[in-house]
This record gives structure tokens, C-alpha cells and sequence, in this order.
């Protein structure tokens, strides 16, 4: 009597899901498609950051050509006032800049110095924390004290104290790109402890796991294991960090051009329109400082809205 045969398939094996199905069908999805707050603030997001991008073919005037202003056009209302004009959908200001436009631009300014001092904060931090989390001892105690103390002051003083040591080296005699990488060199410099504090308890956790002691056991360097394996493993907090931190990096850009350490009125960003539309807002001319608060408000709104969706989603407690 013959044995079955139990080495046979039985039946044929499940394709495997093309990688956009998979994407569509996962938790970070579903829970982004279950919001529609998520998905409000996202879509605000992203028109403005879209209009930033397109500015010089959005823009109906070009507010940074001095040869295409006119003091004729100074101080002009909305488009659907009395007296204003189409050419300007939202007034002009006193220098007869057309608002609609400097918005735009200012937006696109904003935006890159906020994902420039991100981005510097996060890699400041990220190396720190692997450093004091991997290595502890003498390294751990030094960063960590180092954070401790600049968590005793503001983000906006450690922002204003950069600012004015450049300005003791350099002068204020400084072009506008000098001062454009200041404010991102000042913001990167203040956001850096969140980062290095959050990669350096994943670390804690993630060196004594057995993938980085086998990594140990085969000979990889520490610089390897720590960029290679354990970095990969601790940046789902960081993520989250840095959504949040753009919108606080956006209002301290605002914050420091408002109070004239920021970008020049020839160079505005949201924070300067801010101040120079704040200078004639007693007399009449709302238009200059409302709309640009208004678009400062919604951006940082919608960026702190999908911040925390994003920690919400990737939290597994809450799944």
C-alpha cells in the first residue's frame, strides 16, 4: 500500500501584492484616509507649499525688481474694494509692492529656512544621540549636559544670541545670502537637543539587541554599526520630531524677522511682510499684515496638524 504523497502543493502560491496595493492597504493609510482633519490640513499643505515652489509663474508681479514698482501704486486695497485693481488681488503696500506676490514669496523663503534648520537640527542631533547613547561613559555625560543647559533657555534667545555673535564678526555690513544662512545656522543650533535626547534612548535600547552584537561578533565598524543598522531602527520618533519642529522653525524664522533680525525688506519672508504690514496697520492699511498672517497661521497649523497625526500613526500603542 503506497503512502500519499504529502511533498505536493496544494494549491498554486499567492502572487505576491504589487508594492502600491500594499501601500494603500497600510495602517499609516487607513488611519490618514479615517481623518478628515489629516487630510484637511494636508491638502492646505500642500497648496501652499505648491504656490511657494511655483511663485515666479504664480505670481502676477515679481516684488523683488525694483524696476517694476511704482510709489503710484502705493497703498492700495483688495481687488474687491473700491478702489482696487485686479493687477493686485490682495493691495499693494506703500512701496507699491503687490502683495499676492510678496506672499508667495515670502512663503517660499519661510519654508526653505525652516526645512534647511530642520535639517541641520536633525543631523546634529541624530549624530549626538548615537554617539552618547552607543558609546555612554565620558561621551554620554558631555552631550547630555551640554543639552541640559540649553534646555534651560528659549529656542528664540539661543536664536537671537547666534545672531548677534555674527553680527559682532562679521558687522552688520552682511548680504542677504550671510544672513539667510544665519537664521538657518540659528535655528538648526536651538532644535538640536529634541533629536539628540529621542536617538539616544532608541540607542540605549537598540545596542544591546543581538543584530547589532552579531554585527560586533563579525568585525563591522562602530561607525557602520551605527549608521548602517542602528540609525535605520531609530528614526520613526525622529520623523515625527522634525514634522513638528518645521512648524516651530517657521514661526522662530517669523519671530526673528519680526523683531529685525531676520531677512531684509528687500528679501521678505512671512516675518518680515509681518513687520513691515504691522508699521501701518493703525493706518488703514490691514491688508499689508493680515494676509500674511494669515498664510503663517495656516502653514504652521497644518504642518503642526499632520505632526500629530504622524506620531498618532506611528505609535504602536495606539494601533
Amino acid at each position: 500500500m503506497s503512502t500519499p504523497d504529502t511533498t505536493a502543493p496544494h494549491g498554486p502560491a499567492e502572487a505576491p501584492r504589487p508594492l502600491f496595493r500594499r501601500m494603500l492597504e497600510s495602517d499609516i493609510v487607513y488611519s490618514f484616509t479615517r481623518s478628515w482633519v489629516t487630510m484637511a490640513a494636508a491638502l492646505v499643505a500642500f497648496i501652499l507649499v505648491a504656490a511657494a515652489v511655483f511663485a515666479p509663474w504664480i505670481a502676477p508681479n515679481d516684488p523683488f525688481d525694483p524696476a517694476t514698482l511704482s510709489l503710484l501704486d502705493g497703498s492700495k486695497p483688495p481687488a474687491w474694494s473700491a478702489e482696487g485693481e485686479w493687477r493686485f488681488p490682495l493691495g499693494t503696500d506703500q512701496q507699491g509692492r503687490c502683495v499676492f506676490s510678496a506672499i508667495l514669496y515670502g512663503t517660499r523663503i519661510s519654508i526653505l529656512v525652516g526645512l534647511l534648520g530642520v535639517l541641520l537640527a536633525a543631523t546634529i542631533g541624530i549624530v549626538l544621540g548615537l554617539v552618547a547613547g552607543y558609546f555612554g561613559g565620558t561621551a554620554d555625560s558631555i552631550i547630555m549636559r551640554i543639552a541640559d543647559v540649553q534646555l534651560t533657555f528659549p529656542a528664540i534667545l539661543i536664536a537671537l544670541l547666534i545672531d548677534g555673535t555674527t553680527r559682532a564678526l562679521v558687522g552688520n555690513q552682511r548680504s542677504e545670502t550671510v544672513i539667510f544662512w544665519v537664521l538657518v545656522l540659528s535655528i538648526g543650533l536651538s532644535f538640536w537637543v529634541q533629536y539628540a535626547r529621542t536617538v539616544r534612548g532608541s540607542t540605549l535600547v537598540e545596542r544591546n539587541k543581538e543584530y547589532v552584537q552579531a554585527a560586533r561578533l563579525i568585525g563591522l565598524s562602530k561607525t557602520t554599526i551605527l549608521f548602517r543598522h542602528v540609525l535605520p531602527n531609530v528614526t520613526g520618533p525622529v520623523l515625527v520630531i522634525a514634522t513638528i519642529n518645521l512648524a516651530l522653525a517657521v514661526i522662530t524664522e517669523a519671530t526673528l524677522s519680526f523683531l529685525g533680525v531676520g531677512l531684509p525688506p528687500t528679501q521678505p519672508s512671512l516675518g518680515t511682510l509681518i513687520q513691515i504690514g504691522n508699521e501701518f496697520l493703525f493706518s488703514g492699511e490691514w491688508w499689508v499684515v493680515i494676509f500674511p498672517g494669515a498664510v503663517l497661521a495656516g502653514l504652521v497649523l497644518s504642518v503642526n496638524l499632520l505632526g500629530d497625526w504622524l506620531r498618532d500613526a506611528l505609535n504602536p500603542r495606539l494601533r
